[in-house]
């Protein structure tokens, strides 16, 4: 892992920077160039401009590890009131959810509660309710969650890391339920006896792992969702799903909303399924370091906002 990277992540969890920074005018307009607004008006509103461009979103709350359960329950009340604006206006947008934020840590029977509430809601709302991936320390009782609100309602989605050394297994573990699994790279400060340190090592789970999905779309035995930005890769496993005979409708690809806008059109024009990930909220500084983290070119622009 690169040093910029660590620095980075390292950045991320510090309260102290993130009061400094949240503050700052030239901060807050790099920001904006990833977060359409802090509400969620704003969120939804752009998320019917890609509609109109056809492209689907998922939108989700900036915000983790709450500490008591009177915060995680107006987060679900949040959410449940945000599926219920997605079915009013007619847009072809999921949530996704970190089970932290949702109280995880506090109460994770209650947790698990909630995530049935909006599974159920998300079902009447058309929609569909993708569940995060944070830490390593969190995927076994994640999984765990997801599995128990899988049995109940069809229309959950996981996130799987490629970059943690555990996720081939977690992936064959899941593969029996013919699930709905978005693949990404990974964003945390994890340690090389549980992540991958080099990106090349990360990408070669990445393509490994997504062409196992594809085989299975291609008996119509899952949903893979790559969420990557990286198009080498994209093109890589674009030509392994014609391999395996996963049509372009059988995947889908995500990318967060202002990066690559182009190229996602691009991809909708060819017929690939696209959706924009929409985050949204006042806690976005360890998102953003987050995202800085995932490309380090990043922080030129935002070097740039400062001149």
């Amino acid at each position: 892992m690169s040093l910029t990277r660590r620095v980075l992540l390292r950045a991320s969890r510090s309260t102290w920077l993130a009061r400094q920074l949240s503050r700052r005018a030239f901060f807050r307009r790099a920001v904006r160039r990833f977060l359409p607004g802090e509400d969620l008006n704003a969120a939804l509103t752009a998320a019917a401009e890609l509609s109109g461009a056809g492209l689907g979103s998922v939108v989700t709350q900036l915000g983790e590890q709450v500490t008591n359960r009177g915060e995680a329950a107006a987060v679900r009340d949040h959410y449940l009131r945000v599926l219920g604006e997605v079915r009013a206006r007619g847009l072809p947008t999921e949530i996704s959810v970190k089970l932290t934020h949702l109280g995880l840590d506090v109460n994770p029977k209650a947790c698990l509660q909630d995530l049935l509430a909006l599974a159920a809601r998300a079902a009447e709302a058309g929609s569909f309710l993708w569940i995060d991936m944070e830490e390593s320390r969190y995927v076994d009782v994640t999984l765990e969650l997801f599995e128990a609100v899988r049995a109940a309602h069809a229309g959950v989605g996981v996130c799987l890391q490629a970059y943690l050394r555990r996720t081939p297994a977690d992936l064959e573990a899941l593969l029996p339920l013919a699930p709905a699994i978005r693949l990404v790279k990974g964003a945390y400060n994890e340690p090389p006896a549980v992540a991958y340190p080099k990106k090349a090592d990360v990408d070669a789970a990445y393509v490994t792992l997504a062409g196992r999905l594809l085989e299975r779309a291609a008996r119509g035995e899952a949903r893979p969702v790559l969420g990557t930005h990286d198009l080498p890769l994209l093109g890589r496993l674009r030509e392994r799903a014609l391999a395996v005979g996963a049509v372009p409708g059988a995947y889908e690809v995500h990318m967060l909303y202002g990066i690559r806008t182009a190229e996602q059109r691009a991809l909708a024009a060819e017929g690939v399924p696209v959706r924009v990930l929409i985050s949204y909220g006042t806690h976005w500084f360890p998102w953003y370091m987050r995202r800085l983290a995932e490309r380090p070119a990043n922080v030129w622009f935002v070097l740039r906002n400062v001149i």
